[in-house]
């Protein structure tokens, strides 16, 4: 791990569901994970259709790597030629026995796991396949994102709840997000938080509230 960041802190809840104890939040629905991330960030930046050759995705909030495996699949099931390009920006990374163990949850990405978690566990937090480059850059992102200098197609605002972790969706940090959209690009998440649709608006985002997944009402989508 590098010493930029610290290991998660877990409870499992019915043995099967990580909880981060620092902020008392699930990693992912209770109902349904991958469902949901299908829900929220993929059709919410509308994907797998505007998949192209390199398209890139950013993301805020690594932790199993759901979201990741969840567009790995799309992508090779869209027939995509090349490589989808992925970065995650992750504070607080999981530990690899307990990322393993919660994607247990989705027998379906079993084989894209086992690929993922045997490159990340050689050390580099980075995977290279034939149709996927990822890099997860470890960090505080408020760091870390503005020192970046790639742009994303597409972003995966993923942090836990705003109330739980302002740190993760501040307005400065949303600027960030816009400085590192390509013109046109979009991004999805889960919360409806004004203040965070609100720092989104700011940053040069057109912002709409929609329908959420499951037993949350409404979610949020721009496009630069």
């Amino acid at each position: 791990m590098s010493d930029q960041s610290k290991t998660a802190e877990l409870e499992w809840r019915g043995g099967a569901v990580p909880v981060a104890t620092r902020f008392n939040d699930p990693y992912f629905s209770i109902d349904n994970g991958l469902a949901e991330t299908g829900h929220v960030f993929l059709a919410g930046n509308n994907l797998p259709e505007r998949f192209a050759n390199d398209f890139r995705i950013a993301e805020l909030g690594f932790g199993t790597g759901l979201n990741l495996l969840a567009a790995w699949q799309a992508w090779l099931a869209s027939g995509q030629s090349g490589r989808l390009i992925y970065t995650s920006f992750e504070a607080y990374p999981m530990g690899f026995p307990d990322m393993r163990k919660a994607l247990r949850n989705w027998p379906e990405l079993q084989e894209l796991a086992d690929e993922m978690l045997a490159q990340l566990e050689a050390g580099d937090f980075e995977i290279t396949t034939p149709t996927l480059s990822v890099k997860i850059i470890l960090g505080d992102a408020r760091k870390t994102l503005p020192q970046w200098q790639g742009k994303a197609d597409a972003w995966f605002l993923d942090g836990f709840s705003p109330a739980k972790n302002p740190e993760l969706w501040g307005a400065e940090l949303m600027q960030a997000v816009a400085n590192h959209t390509h013109a046109g690009g979009t991004f999805a998440t889960y919360t409806a938080a004004g203040h965070v649709r609100q720092s989104l608006a700011k940053a040069g985002f057109t912002v709409t509230r929609v329908a959420g997944y499951g037993r949350k009402r409404h979610m949020t989508i721009g496009t630069l």
